[in-house]
């Protein structure tokens, strides 16, 4: 068990921001085509974060071309240059899925003062 905690603990990133449901981020996420390497940045809401240590998960939801667009990133995952946080939501739970039926202005999120 503390060979496995060993491993864990050498993967873990520190270089991240915090962050939690309801603030407006920015993911950078490095994509691989053939040979080449670009960086594309995903910015939205964060849904919600779950899990703990090197199973840490969070999803973003942004709306693209009037479609809702959801995506889960691997909270440790090296694949993720850096996280960006662009505004702080006030909202009062840490799963905000009723976002999902809102649409236009009611589904803004107040800034955090």
């Amino acid at each position: 068990m503390d060979f496995i905690k060993h491993i864990e603990s050498s993967q873990i990133r520190t270089d991240l921001p915090t962050f939690g449901a309801g603030d407006n981020i920015s993911v950078h996420y490095k994509i691989k085509e053939g040979e080449k390497e670009r960086i594309q940045v995903f910015q939205g809401v964060v849904l919600q974060r779950r899990n703990t240590g090197l199973d840490e998960t969070f999803t973003v939801r942004k709306i693209s071309s009037g479609v809702g667009v959801e995506r889960v990133f691997p909270f440790h995952s090296p694949f993720i240059d850096k996280i960006e946080v662009n505004r702080r939501g006030k909202v009062r739970r840490a799963r905000i899925f009723y976002l999902r039926q809102l649409s236009g202005k009611s589904a803004r999120i107040k800034e955090k003062r």
